[in-house]
């Protein structure tokens, strides 16, 4: 069955409909954006009979209900009367049409550059006559005095501030051009010779503009809200991708509940933002996105389907599914929401202390933002319970299995949806291993091709090094403790680079995470490009440091760098020893073995559990 129809309509019934509000906007579009070119583009494009585009309405009256809004300057009484249709494509074209069309003010637009500016639009008569592409020439845009100045305003080159000098002048405007008659009364009473003239602009101009027809393409009332999220942004040509939660948004505000206000905040209702709640009590959850949030209450809402369809006794496809989609979030009732919303914002609060103790303290630090959502919704499950040593060990081996596994970059909507199903399983019974924690493996040869300070992996390494305590080359703290007094910090090499290239070692062996470590700005200065041997030197001898060797080698050793071979200078043995040093903390992470290079895979199948 087709989802929608098509048609031709006249120009002047869309204007009208939309001017007694049975065509309005849906919450979710953007506000009207076009500047004083685009508009006169437009207005030449429909005078010579050029196609614009399509327009897309959605009917109204189904399942699918939106917070609507009439288009900008368009005034209706309050209720706003029941819109028929609803635009999805077209906002700009069809907004332009009404203020210059339809609207008597002036029109709110802007310059090329940007600057808020009002114009009113005129067609001048004789101009538009000489030949179809002159028509371009002939339309003047004048400001709110209706007056085109020069000379830094002290001088007025064109006057159109009263009907007898529109007439006189042969500058039709363009807000008449739907119904002339009245204008042509006047041209009648203050410049009667040029009837002709204007009878002949009738025809060739202001007739194609009043018989001018939109190709119509709407999509019937039972279109399903993702389908509708879908198309938008399908046809949507300004490149504007619409959120699921805007179109919530719109969604819910029909029943009265004020979303952006609850995530966002408003000033003008004094409404605290749930956004900004979070991230001043817990820093970590800064990066948190509404649609996150919206994912999180999600699963447990459709967990909680899930379970009563199985008390119920149903089987196969009739019970619901854990979800974490697009779909499913479109989907979730304003019911849901309310019940939710507090629940899950401490489950991110607790997701944050969690973080913590894996020595997660910065934004910048976490390997993903998708995996804080099953896990948000995990906690707020278990509650307090996620302290309990065993729970605790579980939820960190799956949490490493999928930063060190890779897992959860791109698409991972399946994957939420299964880990929080599992997870829950898997603490209450042992043998319910999440696939996150059984899919995931780390392959030696991986530290070989970690360069980028933005892979998962890579943060996640980094940190998994800090948390063991990782000292500074030359401040008496730990990397952990200057990162938290703000002293500057970031990962450098262990061999310096300028060392490495001067002996022919490679980039691509030299620049990877074997090779670097985090130390503060003050110990990147002191090494430079000096070997390690004398970098070493120069810092155990220096005036404020004063260690020993053995001091030194215990802070090297902090960061899994065996301290005899940066003493001779030996980066292939270096490289060696580290690489093997940071498996062994892979291994430890996510709770399974990971093989050293030249080992053979042991033929008993079962996992090392650590």
């Amino acid at each position: 069955m087709a989802t929608f129809r098509s048609d031709n309509c006249d120009l002047p019934d869309i204007l009208k409909e939309i001017v007694s509000g049975k065509i309005q906007l849906p919450d979710f579009q953007r506000g009207w954006v076009w500047d004083d070119s685009h508009i006169q583009s437009l207005l030449v494009s429909i005078g010579r009979s050029f196609p614009v585009g399509a327009v897309m309405l959605l009917e109204t009256g189904g399942e699918v209900q939106f917070q609507v809004r009439p288009i900008e300057n368009v005034q209706l009484p309050q209720p706003l009367p029941q819109a028929a249709q609803l635009i999805l494509d077209g906002q700009q074209r069809l907004t332009t049409l009404t203020q210059v069309l339809s609207l008597n003010g002036p029109v709110k637009t802007r310059t090329a550059k940007g600057k808020a500016i009002k114009r009113y639009y005129y067609i001048h008569i004789p101009t538009a006559l000489e030949a179809p592409e002159r028509l371009e020439d002939a339309l003047i845009a004048v400001d709110e005095s209706r007056q085109v100045k020069s000379n830094f305003g002290r001088q007025v080159d064109l006057d159109l501030s009263s009907r007898e000098l529109e007439c006189r002048q042969l500058c039709f405007p363009c807000n008449q051009i739907l119904n002339w008659s009245e204008w042509l009364q006047d041209l009648n009473k203050f410049n009667g010779q040029e009837l002709g003239q204007f009878l002949t602009f009738q025809r060739q101009v202001l007739d194609v503009f009043t018989t001018y027809k939109v190709p119509i393409i709407a999509l019937k009332k039972e279109t399903s809200k993702e389908a509708v999220c879908l198309v938008f942004e399908k046809v949507n040509t300004g490149g504007v991708q619409l959120s699921v939660f805007e179109l919530i948004t719109a969604s819910y505000a029909a029943d009265g509940y004020n979303l952006r206000d609850d995530w966002y905040g408003s000033k003008l209702r004094s409404v605290e933002s749930r956004q900004k709640r979070l991230a001043k009590d817990e820093p970590l959850l800064s990066q948190v996105e509404s649609t996150d949030f919206l994912q999180a209450i999600t699963l447990l809402h459709t967990l909680d389907k899930r379970r009563a369809d199985m008390a119920a006794g149903k089987q196969g496809k009739q019970v619901s599914p854990v979800s974490a989609k697009r779909s499913s979030v479109l989907e979730l009732p304003l019911s849901a929401y309310e019940t939710w919303a507090g629940k899950v914002e401490g489950g991110f609060r607790l997701a944050a202390k969690f973080l913590k103790k894996q020595s997660f303290y910065a934004v910048r630090e976490l390997p993903y933002r998708t995996q804080i959502v099953p896990l948000a919704a995990v906690l707020t499950q278990l509650q307090e319970r996620w302290l309990e040593p065993r729970i605790y060990d579980k939820l960190a081996q799956w949490f490493w299995c999928g930063i060190l596994g890779e897992l959860y970059g791109g698409a991972v909507e399946t994957r939420i949806a299964n880990d929080l199903e599992e997870l829950l399983l898997w603490i209450n019974d042992d043998t319910h291993i999440p696939r996150t924690v059984g899919d995931a493996s780390f392959q030696p040869e991986r530290l070989d091709r970690l360069t980028t300070r933005l892979s998962a992996a890579y943060k996640g390494i980094n940190v998994l090094v800090l948390r063991e305590g990782a000292a500074d080359f030359f401040w008496k703290a730990s990397i952990k403790e200057l990162d938290a007094q703000e002293i500057a910090l970031d990962i450098h090499h262990i061999f310096p680079r300028a060392w490495c290239e001067e002996k022919g070692i490679p980039k691509k062996q030299y620049d990877t995470i074997v090779n670097k470590t985090p130390i503060s700005y003050k110990a990147n200065r002191m090494i430079g490009g000096s070997a390690p041997s004398a970098y070493l030197q120069k810092l155990q001898s220096h005036a404020q440091v004063q260690l020993t060797g053995v001091e030194m080698d215990k802070i090297l050793a902090s960061h899994c760098i065996p301290p005899e071979k940066l003493r001779i200078d030996d980066f292939d043995s270096f490289y060696s020893e580290r690489k093997q040093s940071l498996l062994k903390l892979i291994s430890v992470a996510m709770g399974k073995q990971v093989l050293s290079e030249g080992l053979e895979t042991q033929d008993d199948g079962d996992e090392e559990e650590v």
